[in-house]
């Protein structure tokens, strides 16, 4: 077998790929990387014809000295006893806009793969070969990734000025809704009254006095109807739409009354 494939990239960053086991692995296509296997090991499905084989195995890559690659692999199809043996050599050489991958070397192969028409095999070989080249060709291409540029440090900020207070910024202390001491003295020096009478008032009026200036107790408020326009409208009463119904009965039986003794006066005249 030999086979001859152009990848627009210098030869030498295709070696750099292929010293990468990882890489290789990347390159080719179909392939199920078996998990804590070696590099270029696992599956790999082969369409050949209308039909489709699934090989389990592993490739081997190695540089020689005369710059060429060997390349070694043997696999066994997942579903049957028929076995694949390959023994390649890599080569890449220059050429005019890129590089050159030329594959030599021989395969051997039973099992499902010698019930198919040898042309089908041969295409599916062939295409198997130029997509790997290809795939190669794309890893040489993308650059390693740059390391990334070292952020400047940001400038320190100046403090911002301080803003001007504003009225709605103070805190308002809540009201007290409990008399101190200090009031109810307060209240008593200042209480009027008469030279006949205290000046304090009897408990249940200073009670209400005090509930009527201080306001009511947190537990009442809590539990108090709103007020003013928050207010609940009162339901209308049944009552209402009878009233006229209680006023329209006595007037009813005055009429009938007055109308009875006007008609006994006029058969009395006549």
């Amino acid at each position: 077998m030999e086979h001859e494939v152009f990848v627009p990239v210098p030869a030498e960053r295709l070696r750099d790929v292929l010293a990468d086991p990882v890489r290789v692995a990347r390159a080719v296509p179909g392939l199920q990387q078996d998990a804590g296997a070696e590099p270029v090991a696992g599956r790999l499905k082969v369409r050949i014809g209308s039909h489709s084989i699934t090989y389990r195995g592993a490739v081997r890559l190695s540089a020689r000295e005369d710059g060429t690659y060997a390349v070694e692999g043997d696999a066994t199809e997942s579903r049957g006893t028929g076995a694949v043996t390959l023994a390649l050599t890599l080569r890449a050489a220059d050429a005019e806009g890129g590089a050159t991958l030329v594959f030599t070397g021989t395969a051997t192969a039973d099992g499902r793969v010698t019930e198919l028409p040898p042309e089908s095999v041969t295409s599916a070989t062939t295409r198997l070969l130029t997509r790997f080249a290809e795939n190669l060709g794309t890893a040489a291409q993308a650059s390693p990734a740059a390391p990334p540029d070292p952020q400047p440090e940001p400038e320190p900020r100046p403090d911002p000025e301080p803003r001007p207070a504003s009225v709605f910024d103070t805190e308002v202390p809540p009201p007290s809704l409990m008399n101190t001491d200090e009031d109810e003295d307060a209240h008593e020096d200042t209480g009027g009254g008469t030279d006949d009478g205290p000046a304090v008032p009897p408990a249940a009026e200073a009670a209400h006095a005090r509930r009527t200036m201080i306001g009511r107790s947190a537990e009442e408020v809590d539990h108090a109807p709103p007020r003013g326009r928050y207010a609940p409208v009162p339901a209308p009463q049944a009552s209402a739409v009878g009233a006229p119904l209680r006023w329209a009965a006595p007037a009813a039986a005055l009429v009938v009354a007055s109308a009875i003794v006007v008609g006994r006066a006029l058969r009395r005249r006549r």
